[in-house]
């Protein structure tokens, strides 16, 4: 399907200046900026799929050939693709000054979205305790102890990423951690934010103590004689957040700079960052004016920072589609979560009778400036865990709709849309509502999600077919740094319903599994639509921005004959408004 923009003369020479000068072509294509070649290109240029998940008529596969790309190579200029089509073809448009990447047949994408991110924290956590895939309290305390024999007395450390959901019913106390860790005041993060394990000096220089009073929708563990263990759930989070040297303009930035170059590096050409303070905010404005952003930011304000919502609120939403930053969404959270107990279920927890999560007002939901931001033109992301948390904040849109008719067209999102009641998948629908979903939450929580919901509301969670069948858009994203934010596991968990050790065979819930393509059209064309710029982007075709992942694997061919094989994937490349943000150091395109 070659398609170009063509010209007899290149460089304003006159066609016979053109034949008689070296270098300048007679007649053919004015030359790009880069030309990727001999390439398995996936356009996305036809119709969705059924919700079912069959392909399209006009789609390149067949039940019989199966997958094929619809193209070999792409040109760029100016940070528009002018070309999609043929190699020989795409190679005219290589000139004297042009980058051309022979790709040896990897394969090139719509560019890649994580739709659900904390590129802050991503960025401060490359900098502390990694304590992702730690199985042990004692694991965490002697990486703990590590960091704290490289830094002076006094220093704090700071760590994230051991799994609140699944250290549920064993969770740490301050005693260990303490012993080994003295004279350094000491915070972990759970793995998804909703959970933060303290040492002593950490607590007291936090103040929390036998007459700490628990804050609404939050829980400080307390052994016997009432004192404080260490462990603090949900909102009580907040007290030890609140003590924690905060990093300097410089240093938030650089947090910032360093976690979207994380993000190029694993094929991403844009993030929607969820829940951006006024700090952040600011870096990112700093960032943008000093053209520093690698990739394309979507900036979720944070709906419990009423200041900053205010000051947007007067400036409206940003609709400059072609601005490296943009910010015209709100993210609030309206529950807890599943794995902490914190998420608000209909019913009593399978594990906990009595006992049923927090909600709303309980956990800082903010119903008037919610409403407010919404009427003034703001996309709001909902984050909505239990199957009650979801109900009530359907409940709360459909309200804001009736008073203000025109947000209804603000694109509205759940996020995670976790666990819903069997009656309510068909109103996310009938209120135009998009479900922002995580692939590998499932298969990451599958250990323990039973145990709180019971065999009868499983049916319900982590239900992206059943989303796809109600007509629910859907997106996909990693919610990092709270789970591992490599696409290739993102795809293969929504293909597979499967962990990195490929368990259980044939998936968990495998009826709500997506076809490759699906997955795929969740991180790209989907997302896209999501953030408002499907006219420019989510689709490889001349006169779309120029932002494109390249892959090693085809998750297209590969998501079908060996699903495995795409948790071997690699980025080659990711390409933004035209330019190579990143490329593989050994410069070896497959």
């Amino acid at each position: 399907m070659p398609n170009s923009s063509t010209a007899c003369s290149t460089r304003g020479a006159p066609l016979l200046l053109a034949v008689l000068l070296p270098g300048v072509a007679a007649c053919g294509p004015e030359a790009a900026d880069l030309v990727l070649t001999d390439a398995r290109v996936y356009t996305l240029g036809w119709g969705d799929p059924a919700a079912d998940g069959t392909p399209a008529a006009d789609a390149p596969y067949s039940p019989d050939r199966g997958w094929r790309p619809d193209a070999q190579a792409v040109a760029v200029r100016a940070g528009r693709i002018v070309f999609v089509g043929d190699s020989e073809e795409g190679r005219r448009y290589a000139g004297p000054d042009t980058e051309v990447l022979d790709l040896g047949g990897a394969t090139v994408l719509p560019g890649l979205v994580d739709s659900h991110t904390h590129v802050a924290e991503l960025g401060a956590l490359l900098s502390r305790v990694n304590l992702v895939g730690v199985e042990t309290e004692e694991e965490a305390v002697a990486l703990a102890a590590r960091r704290a024999g490289q830094v002076p007395e006094g220093t704090w450390i700071i760590g994230a990423g051991w799994d609140e959901g699944a250290w549920a019913d064993r969770y740490p106390d301050l005693e260990l951690l303490s012993e080994r860790v003295p004279n350094h005041p000491v915070y972990l993060r759970g793995l998804h934010g909703f959970a933060g394990w303290a040492n002593r000096m950490a607590l007291e220089l936090a103040g929390i103590d036998e007459a700490t009073e628990t804050p609404v929708g939050g829980e400080i563990r307390r052994d016997p004689q009432g004192r404080p263990t260490g462990l603090v759930l949900n909102r009580a989070i907040e007290l030890l957040d609140a003590v924690i040297p905060a990093p300097t303009a410089e240093q938030l930035q650089d947090q910032i700079v360093a976690g979207l170059e994380e993000m190029a590096r694993s094929g991403y050409v844009a993030v929607h960052d969820a829940g951006v303070s006024a700090e952040a905010m600011d870096a990112f404005a700093v960032l943008e004016a000093e053209g520093r952003l690698p990739i394309r930011v979507y900036a979720m304000l944070s709906g419990r920072d009423t200041a900053l919502l205010s000051r947007w609120e007067t400036a409206g939403p940003d609709r400059d589609a072609d601005s490296m930053l943009r910010t015209r969404s709100v993210k609030a959270y309206y529950d807890g979560a599943l794995g902490s107990r914190g998420a608000r279920l209909l019913e009593d927890y399978s594990d906990l009778p009595g006992h049923r999560g927090v909600s709303g007002d309980g956990y800082g939901f903010d119903q008037r400036w919610a409403s407010r931001m919404m009427a003034a033109g703001f996309q709001i992301g909902i984050h909505a865990i239990g199957d009650a948390g979801n109900r009530e904040t359907l409940d709360f849109i459909d309200a804001v709709y009736r008073d203000a008719p025109t947000a209804r067209a603000n694109r509205n999102r759940i996020e995670h849309a976790q666990v819903l009641h069997p009656d309510d998948f068909a109103r996310l629908a009938a209120l135009d509502l998009i479900a922002s979903m995580e692939p590998p939450h499932a298969v990451e929580d599958m250990a323990w999600a039973e145990d709180r919901l019971g065999p009868r509301r499983i049916a319900g969670a982590y239900a992206w077919r059943t989303m796809r069948q109600s007509g629910v858009p859907l997106i996909f994203n990693s919610d990092l740094p709270g789970s591992d934010w490599s696409v290739f596991y993102g795809l293969h968990a929504a293909v597979t319903r499967q962990n990195k050790a490929l368990e259980p065979s044939g998936g968990w819930g495998p009826e709500q599994s997506m076809t490759p393509e699906e997955a795929v059209r969740a991180y790209s064309g989907w997302a896209a639509y999501a953030s408002f710029i499907e006219a420019h982007t989510g689709v490889v075709a001349p006169g779309r921005w120029a932002d494109l992942t390249v892959v090693t694997v085809d998750p297209f061919v590969l998501g079908v004959e060996n699903p495995a094989g795409l948790l071997e994937g690699e980025v080659v490349a990711t390409v933004v408004n035209g330019r190579v943000v990143y490329r593989r150091p050994d410069g070896e395109d497959e």
